[in-house]
């Protein structure tokens, strides 16, 4: 997968009915052109059109690198 990550975006919402706190997770493809990004690190994706089958969406920034991961080839 190259110049392609997998980005998962997390949401905490308050269920309407039950007021329980309800967690969820969305995995996304994203476009990587520079190759930059590491795991763990925190990105911006912004919608795209269609680069391959999966994907979407492109990885306009990186807001924050983790510390200690080292990049994954």
């Amino acid at each position: 997968m190259d110049k392609t990550v997998v980005v998962e975006i997390t949401r905490t919402y308050r269920h309407p009915l039950y007021k329980k706190v309800v967690h969820s997770k969305k995995r996304i493809m994203a476009h990587d052109e520079t190759n930059n990004c590491r795991i763990g690190d925190e990105v911006r994706v912004v919608e795209s059109r269609p680069l391959s089958r999966q994907k979407r969406w492109t990885v306009e920034m990186v807001l924050r690198h983790s510390e200690g991961s080292e990049r994954v080839e």
